[in-house]
């Protein structure tokens, strides 16, 4: 009975959401997602069509507000001041909450749990996160894999790329020695790269979230609510 409750109480909510957010769409109709589709399998391409579990959620959110979903693969570091500007409308791209986010974008209910990993070489002398030290590490630029390497290491110890791709790249080249990225797509890293292993010890556990504009309250609210419903009363992993 209670989940029943639940259920009905939700949808009014979607039901009032939709309807808040429809007074004040834009005249395009068009809900803008910004990503960085180099995040498998929450973004990534598939021949020249961009895929996964961020894009279908957007493709979900865009259908029960009734409109047009239009995705633009930009730079991570790029997606914040993106949304933040009003360029686009929401921001799903494997995004973690954090404080600094936090000042300048609204956040919706959390949609999946990440984890930072580290990836090596078979055979490296780095065994755990205690190992890192005074060692180059590869990040994607503007990540919190990023963020908390700098933090914890040094900027000096740290090299940053435009993408996961090309921080691995730089490892079996050797240029670094170890990167720090999240266990999704460092699992499809390794998995196409012979001679490379991810630690057993994690580095950091952290929540993705969908991010929108502080200035656009409705399109937050309506967001937010299925995001909860996603994730709450659904039950639906992603």
């Amino acid at each position: 009975m209670k989940k029943i409750v639940s259920v009905i109480l939700a949808v009014m909510m979607l039901l009032a959401a939709v309807s808040m957010f429809a007074s004040c769409k834009k005249e395009d109709n068009t809900l803008v997602m910004a990503t960085n589709a180099t995040f498998p399998p929450y973004e990534f391409y598939e021949g020249e069509k961009m895929v996964g579990i961020d894009v279908e959620i957007a493709t979900a959110i865009a259908e029960k507000l009734g409109m047009t979903l239009e995705v633009k693969d930009m730079e991570f570091d790029s997606l914040i001041s993106a949304v933040e500007g009003g360029v686009v409308d929401v921001v799903l791209a494997g995004l973690t909450v954090n404080e600094e986010r936090l000042e300048k974008v609204n956040f919706s209910t959390s949609y999946a749990k990440g984890v930072q990993v580290i990836i090596v070489k078979e055979g490296s002398d780095i065994a755990d996160v205690d190992g890192l030290e005074g060692k180059i590490i590869g990040v994607q630029a503007g990540t919190t894999g990023d963020i908390y390497a700098s933090d914890d290491f040094g900027e000096e110890n740290v090299t940053k790329y435009a993408n996961g791709a090309l921080a691995v790249e730089g490892l079996k080249t050797g240029k670094v020695d170890c990167v720090i990225i999240d266990n999704e797509p460092a699992k499809n890293y390794v998995a196409a790269n012979e001679g490379l292993k991810i630690l057993e010890t994690e580095y950091v556990e952290e929540m993705y979230a969908g991010a929108m504009s502080k200035d656009n309250e409705a399109l937050y609210t309506a967001v937010a609510v299925f995001m909860w419903l996603l994730t709450t009363v659904f039950s639906r992993e992603y």
